[in-house]
């Protein structure tokens, strides 16, 4: 399947494009000598009528409830809060950094650098890792030419972290027969090493697409021998989905696991991560715990039960995208997000009338409860749980940071709404869009510009001015694309879902009216420009210099997420066996020393 990511296909200028709300009068205000008050708390209610109202006949998608009780999230609880447990991290994280510190060997220092990222734990090592990486990059590679592993794992690590490393170091391995040469057939580390290395590649990197297309033919072939030792494992695992597109969380609990048993497994580098793990997981209750009961005020479970209720899913999405302690901000906030745009992506796709949504719209557009006397009763709770979320946050970072960025979110979620309700139109209209037209709008429903527009001003950066113009008037390029893996890897993992229970045409339906072609060459085709969408992202991650490195790596994670969510099916909606394993080592379960 892998292979045919190889058919690369340029994604059409047009996707840029999108629908803009009416011009807003403020852009970006310092407002520090403002004296603010709090926001009005606006509040709605269901109310029965006494007037007899005509029958509408509504869609039911026919959702499951949530399999994670409120009780059940309230009662989460962990030993690893206690203190004890907190010093001896400390001891431990110290007794790394002299391990960082004492390792001279090139390749040694590489590989301990891609282990502590493996497990999770190099966050705490930032200034030592990047003062090794500055050591290594200004430093004669030519010893290590005839050392696959150690150039490709160094092309890796220095182009993950920002370095201008260039593709030409495995030159001298690949010849133009497509074979290798300067490395031995049995060379297995090596050539995964090149597989991982593969895929941080460009655009224009040609060589790299060539390493990909060998190394796994050869990484596959491997597998077919049965030896089941620890490099066949990494093998499948990578085959399954590559390191640069997994999520960092999940890979560290995997990972951890698997490190524990290697025999040259350092005791106090494996005590690091799973206790780091263990001890993060406490925050993530903590965490989870006060967006429950936020998602129990707003009633929406009751008062709009035909919507789905995956708050855990929602907030799942949040650690994905930022693990670290100091994002708890973000996750909290953007937990609300993500079950806001839940909520009413449900009222777009299942319940509304498409009268009822063009009013809705209508609102959400002129942003007055005022003016909302129009709406149902079930859109007036909507629409003012939403407008007090972002009144509410407008003015605490107003408060805090003397920013006003109502407008900026405000045009985030008309955008939304706006292309949710260009995909109600396709739908009772029941026209098939071209698979340009499609994306045009896709890159904008499937919600990645509303939540990573809240990220901007949640995740711990400063504000930028002249950035906040693409904010005004468009989006970030890597919002842009990391919009379109989102909307890419969820119509891969959500079409025979949506397919049966009746929705707009997706990606892979748009390409097969186009072109007439089978389901299963739409689906690789799709998955191409996925893959050609990766090598956009790594190049708008490596060259920006004005967005802040967190900013970049939230966009690029909540990318890795959507495959992760929906690598075996639709994960955010289903709660099939795959993802509920995932969720409860995550958050549920610590990993325990055997």
């Amino acid at each position: 399947m892998l292979m045919a990511l190889l058919n690369v296909a340029f994604l059409p200028s047009k996707f840029v494009r999108m629908i803009l709300p009416p011009e807003t009068k403020s852009s970006f205000l310092s407002i520090r000598s403002f004296n603010v008050s709090s926001p009005t708390q606006c509040k709605a209610s269901i109310k029965n009528s006494n007037h007899s109202q005509p029958i509408i006949l509504r869609r039911s998608a026919n959702f499951k409830p949530s399999i994670w009780s409120y009780d059940y999230i309230q009662s989460l609880n962990s030993e690893y809060k206690e203190e004890k447990y907190t010093e001896q991290s400390k001891v431990l994280r110290e007794e790394v950094r002299v391990m960082l510190s004492n390792v001279e060997n090139q390749l040694d220092q590489l590989e301990l650098i891609d282990l502590l990222q493996r497990l999770g734990v190099a966050y705490h090592f930032n200034e030592e890792i990047m003062n090794i990486l500055d050591n290594i990059y200004s430093m004669d590679t030519c010893k290590r030419k005839k050392n696959l592993h150690a150039t490709a794992l160094e092309f890796r690590l220095l182009r993950q972290h920002g370095y201008n490393t260039s593709a030409d170091v495995f030159v001298s391995f690949i010849n133009e027969t497509s074979n290798f040469k300067n490395c031995q057939s049995n060379d297995v580390e090596g050539i995964l090493s090149l597989y991982e290395a593969s895929f941080h590649s460009f655009k224009d990197e040609t060589i790299l697409d060539e390493a990909r297309d060998l190394t796994f033919k050869f990484l596959k072939e491997y597998l077919t021998k049965k030896e089941y030792n620890h490099l066949s494992l990494l093998i499948s695992h990578a085959l399954e989905l590559p390191l640069h597109w997994r999520i960092p969380r999940w890979e560290a609990q995997w990972f951890i696991n698997v490190y524990e048993r290697r025999q040259n497994m350092s005791l106090a580098i494996f005590q690091l991560a799973m206790l780091d793990f263990n001890i993060l997981q406490t925050i993530y209750q903590e965490e989870l715990k006060y967006t429950s009961r936020w998602w129990k005020r707003t009633g929406f479970a009751e008062k709009l039960n035909f919507v789905r209720d995956r708050l855990v899913e929602n907030f799942i999405w949040t650690v994905g995208t930022n693990f670290k302690p100091e994002f708890g901000t973000f996750r909290r906030v953007c937990t609300k997000v993500n079950s806001l745009i839940t909520t009413i992506d449900d009222i777009y796709d299942v319940y509304g009338t498409l009268e009822e949504l063009e009013l809705f719209t209508q609102a959400i557009d002129r942003w007055d409860p005022k003016t909302n006397d129009s709406l149902p009763e079930y859109l007036k709770v909507c629409f003012l749980t939403l407008y007090n979320f972002v009144n509410g946050l407008a003015y605490e970072t107003l408060k805090e940071k003397g920013y006003y960025i109502t407008p900026y979110l405000r045009k985030a979620w008309a955008d939304i709404c706006k292309s949710y309700l260009i995909e109600a139109k396709w739908y009772y209209q029941r026209h098939t869009p071209s698979l340009e037209e499609y994306m045009e709008n896709g890159w904008i429903s499937i919600s990645a510009p509303v939540i990573l527009t809240h990220a901007y001003f949640l995740i711990p950066h400063s504000f930028n001015k002249e950035d906040l113009v693409y904010l005004k008037d468009n989006y970030f390029d890597i919002i842009r694309l990391s919009a379109i893996i989102l909307r890419l890897a969820n119509d891969l993992g959500t079409y025979k879902r949506e397919n049966e229970t009746g929705d707009i045409p997706k990606s892979i339906q748009c390409y097969m009216n186009e072109t007439g072609s089978s389901e299963a060459a739409a689906r690789e085709y799709v998955k191409s420009l996925m893959y050609t969408t990766w090598k956009k992202i790594n190049e708008e991650a490596y060259n920006n210099s004005s967005l802040s490195r967190s900013f970049i790596d939230t966009a690029v994670n909540l990318a890795r997420m959507a495959l992760c969510m929906y690598q075996h099916g639709d994960g955010h909606t289903i709660q099939d066996p795959e993802i509920k394993n995932r969720i409860i080592s995550l958050i549920f379960q610590p990993i325990h020393d055997e």
